[in-house]
């Protein structure tokens, strides 16, 4: 072999590799694309600031999160074990049935992003069921993403603690 095909061989061989390295990388999704479609609860686990840890929403919560491919998201959990009101009309809870309902959900909707880099999904509450997060951004830290879980720390809930929650792709 002389030296002008050799070198066209290495060239072609170079590109080559070139070609399906960037095809790889190309391949990987970004974490806002992964995060699209339905989420279900798994569990949460909440810390508190002395570090105890306790289950707000309890054992058997449900919770279901949507994330649309054009920013738009529906987010609810809640406990499963909330007392029915005595009356069958949503208007005519007493306080303390709707104390309970307030304290065994949270629900909100709005747009969402992700900042890659710091793998931090941002949601921006348009309304929900805690007045005083319309209007205002949300973050939760992504610690996990694969195509079947998600996992997250969110550092700053309504109640003041931290919490570490595992979410499963819908089927």
């Amino acid at each position: 072999m002389n030296l002008r095909n050799l070198l066209s061989l290495s060239a072609i061989t170079l590109l080559s590799l070139a070609v399906l390295t960037g095809s790889a990388v190309s391949q990987q999704k970004s974490l806002k694309d992964q995060l699209v479609g339905t989420w279900t609860l798994v569990s949460t686990v909440d810390t508190n600031k002395d570090g105890t840890k306790t289950d707000r929403w309890g054992p058997s919560a449900k919770g279901l999160a949507i994330f649309d491919a054009n920013g738009h998201y529906s987010f609810m959990i809640a406990r499963t074990d909330m007392p029915k009101f005595a009356v069958n009309n949503v208007n005519q809870g007493t306080a303390e049935e709707n104390k309970a309902v307030m304290q065994g959900m949270i629900a909100f909707f709005g747009t969402w992003s992700v900042d890659e880099a710091k793998k931090t999904l941002i949601t921006t509450v348009e309304a929900g069921s805690f007045p005083n997060f319309n209007g205002k951004s949300l973050n939760r830290i992504i610690t996990s993403l694969t195509a079947d879980e998600w996992k997250y720390t969110n550092p700053a809930t309504s109640s003041g603690t931290t919490t570490d929650a595992v979410w499963k792709r819908a089927k």
